[in-house]
């Protein structure tokens, strides 16, 4: 018996492996609350619902053309116009099975062995993956908590090589929360008009939980480098359709058409009663979702109040997404019998088995002084979880 060694070095997700231990403990009899996971606790909207049962009524149930049916593309392209000023055609949209897969298929359709992609640290835990399956190298740009998490033009000019072929990240960021302004982006764009072969991969699946007067703001609203941009987004976060496993990609029309391709011989089309309710979610009443944004931004006004009474948490102010993404560095060398904490998976065991709350390291993010916590519970787990972390630190001698 044995499995590949690609199998072998690739890591396991961090998040999926966190959840996975709580619900161990869970099944032994623990309250345990989970804030490891990055999935909204509300219910897909009623009228999304509806619209899956009726396309499911309307014999929905076959194979769909690998990019997507084109009524969700042609969704998409009227949401970008309207929400981004963005301008696609149908044919430069591909729907797939999820962001995830998005951004395996842009991977492997682009990249080749030796090729190196920036990546925005810290980062969703898939990235790296993701990007070391296609036989590239991920070069990491670290921020730090002091500038909001967010990279300098002189940061990315000094990682971009001969090598380089894309650079990714994400705004509103997992994990950090952190939001990239038009302000912010503009030295960056400076540096990216030097490097006309760079292709910029933006992962905007948080768009819509995003609290930065103004609102959204995709790179790819700067006419300079447009042609050269990749957004990845789906239904998962703002409309609460994690389960739904449906994502889509805009790209230039080259650029689609590889990834249809690469997908045509993975999974071939996503489901066809999915994509009908994913039309209905862009192009419908969009209350759900706005709903959504002010109550998860509400929670991060709590959470933020909460963790700023825990010695050694030092935190910055999230505007977007649903993660605080606290520097615990503070609290490595402290131990509680004998058990000494030198990192964040030490620190985040401890939380999980002493103060039975599920958080992820951040190490898993690139980031090892930090922790993700997921906001995305209610207002009352909220209030409980930070209040079992304080009286775990406040053990820690």
């Amino acid at each position: 018996m044995y499995v590949s060694d690609r199998l072998k070095n690739m890591a396991e997700s961090a998040t999926i492996k966190m959840a996975q231990l709580a619900r161990e403990l869970k099944s032994e009899g623990h309250e345990v609350i989970s804030l490891s996971l990055g999935e909204p606790d509300f219910d897909t909207p009623e009228h999304i619902k509806k619209a899956a049962n009726k396309a499911l009524q309307d014999g929905y149930t076959k194979y769909t053309p690998v990019p997507g049916l084109v009524e969700l593309r042609e969704a998409i392209v009227t949401k970008f116009k309207r929400d981004n000023n963005l301008e696609f055609d149908k044919n430069q949209i591909v729907v797939s099975n999820g962001a995830k897969q998005s951004l395996a298929n842009l991977s492997l359709s682009l990249l080749n062995e030796g090729d190196e992609v920036i990546v925005f640290a810290p980062y969703w835990v898939s990235y790296k993956q993701i990007i070391e399956l296609s036989g590239a190298k991920p070069v990491f740009v670290d921020a730090t908590i002091e500038n909001d998490f967010k990279v300098t033009a002189s940061q990315l000019e000094g990682a971009i090589t001969d090598k380089t072929r894309m650079i990714l990240f994400s705004s509103p960021c997992n994990p950090t929360g952190t939001v990239y302004s038009k302000e912010d982006f503009e030295p960056l764009v400076k540096v990216l008009e030097k490097y006309p072969k760079l292709l910029i991969a933006s992962d905007e699946i948080y768009e819509y939980i995003n609290f930065l007067e103004g609102g959204h703001f995709s790179i790819a609203n700067f006419e300079s480098i447009k042609e050269r941009c990749i957004i990845i987004n789906g239904f998962s976060k703002g409309f609460s359709m994690t389960g739904w496993r449906l994502g889509y990609m805009a790209a230039p029309t080259w650029v689609a058409d590889a990834c249809s391709k690469m997908q045509s011989q993975f999974t071939s089309g996503a489901n066809a009663f999915g994509q009908k309710a994913g039309a209905e979610a862009l192009l419908a009443d969009m209350t759900p979702t706005h709903e959504m944004n002010k109550a998860f931004r509400k929670r991060r006004d709590l959470i933020l109040g909460l963790l700023k009474d825990i010695n050694g948490f030092k935190v910055n102010f999230p505007k977007g997404a649903f993660y605080v993404f606290p520097n615990i560095s503070a609290l490595y060398g402290k131990s509680i019998d004998g058990k000494v904490i030198n990192n964040s998976s030490d620190f985040c065991e401890y939380i999980l088995y002493t103060a039975h709350v599920a958080i992820v390291a951040g190490e898993a993010f690139g980031a090892d002084n930090c922790v993700r916590i997921a906001y995305s519970a209610s207002e009352d787990q909220l209030e409980e979880a930070v209040r079992r972390i304080k009286k775990a630190v406040d053990a820690l001698v």
